[in-house]
C-alpha cells in the first residue's frame, strides 16, 4: 500500500457570509448611497476606486455596504454585465405602511411591476411582500395559498387588506 493511500486530509472551510455581488455600468457608489438612504440600520462600510486597462473608463469602482446588517459589494466596470429580474432581493414588511413606504422609495425613478415586484431607478429588482405571504405558503392549505396568489397576481404594489380578506374567505 502507498503512503498515499493511508494519508487522510480533511479539508475544512468556514463560510463567515455570503455577499451578494452587484455589477452597475457607472453608478455603483451612487446606487449604494440610495440604498443606504432607505433601508434602517445601513451604512457604507468603504468605497475605492482603482485603475483599470479593462474598463472603458481606466478605472472602476468598488462598494461595501450594509443594508439592515446585510453586506453587499458592488461595482462600477462598465457596460458589459446589466442587472435584471433573474435575481431580486425581497423585502418582507409587516405592515402596510412598510410597504408603502418600501413601494415608494424604489419605484421613484423605477418601474412598477407585477405582484409586488418593481425595478428600480438602477436597474436592480426588488419585491415588497407581505412576511406573511411567507407563512401563508409554508402553513395554509392549498385552496387558501390560490385564493391569496389568484389576489396577488391582480397587483402591482401589494396590498394586505386584499389579502387578508382573500385568506379569510
Amino acid at each position: 500500500m502507498n503512503k498515499f493511500h493511508s494519508l487522510k486530509i480533511t479539508i475544512m472551510a468556514t463560510i463567515k457570509q455570503i455577499v451578494p455581488h452587484l455589477w452597475y455600468d457607472t453608478q455603483a457608489i451612487e446606487a449604494a448611497n440610495f440604498y443606504v438612504s432607505v433601508f434602517p440600520d445601513s451604512k457604507i462600510n468603504y468605497t475605492k476606486t482603482l485603475p483599470s486597462p479593462h474598463t472603458p473608463t481606466g478605472s472602476f469602482d468598488i462598494v461595501s455596504f450594509e443594508l439592515s446588517g446585510n453586506t453587499f459589494m458592488a461595482i462600477s466596470a462598465g457596460p458589459i454585465f446589466k442587472l435584471n429580474e433573474s435575481v431580486s432581493f425581497m423585502v418582507y414588511c409587516d405592515t402596510q405602511d412598510e410597504i408603502d413606504y418600501y413601494w415608494e422609495k424604489l419605484t421613484a425613478g423605477g418601474e412598477e411591476q407585477p405582484c409586488g415586484w418593481l425595478k428600480d431607478k438602477y436597474g436592480l429588482s426588488w419585491q415588497i411582500v407581505s412576511a406573511a405571504m411567507d407563512t401563508i405558503f409554508k402553513e395554509a392549505d392549498s385552496d387558501k395559498i390560490n385564493a391569496v396568489l389568484n389576489v396577488v397576481l391582480t397587483m402591482k404594489k401589494i396590498d394586505l387588506q386584499k389579502i387578508k380578506d382573500a385568506y379569510q374567505k
